[in-house]
């Protein structure tokens, strides 16, 4: 059994959340973004995530967790009446992103919720692998 295990499994799931909160703070920035490289609204972005063994001994069961992948939101662009808006169309109808901002918020959230419940985890390892290397002292 791999001792430093539960860290290695700490470690993967405060980096699948660490890029998970940089994806939330893009849509963030792009709340208002109508002109995108691919022509038209910024499109919301999610990630999914997967296991992966993190032990060196194959049968040792320890996986933690990684970004899969970025995916877009399929959900269609708000669309708003604003005949003012420089990239309104001829009907006065501009594309927004297709991103709640009370939704990201709730994600972002759960994010630090879930980092913080790592950081304690590897806290409370290093707490258990310190005292039992004070017991081998005496």
């Amino acid at each position: 059994m791999d001792s430093f295990g539960v860290f290695k499994i700490s470690a993967s799931a405060l980096e699948a959340q660490r890029k998970r909160m940089n994806i939330i703070a893009s849509n963030l920035a792009n709340v208002h973004s109508t002109k995108t490289e691919a022509g038209g609204p910024y499109r919301r972005k999610d990630v999914v995530f997967t296991t992966e063994r993190v032990g060196s001994n194959p049968g040792d069961g320890l996986e933690g967790v990684r970004v899969a992948a970025v995916v877009e939101d399929k959900r269609p662009p708000k669309v708003v009446y604003d005949p003012s808006h420089p990239d309104a169309d001829e009907n006065g109808y501009v594309k927004l992103p297709n991103i709640n901002v009370i939704e990201e918020m709730v994600n972002m959230m759960m994010a630090v919720r879930a980092y913080e419940a790592n950081v304690a985890t590897f806290n409370m390892s290093k707490g258990m692998l310190r005292r039992t290397l004070d017991l081998g002292r005496y």
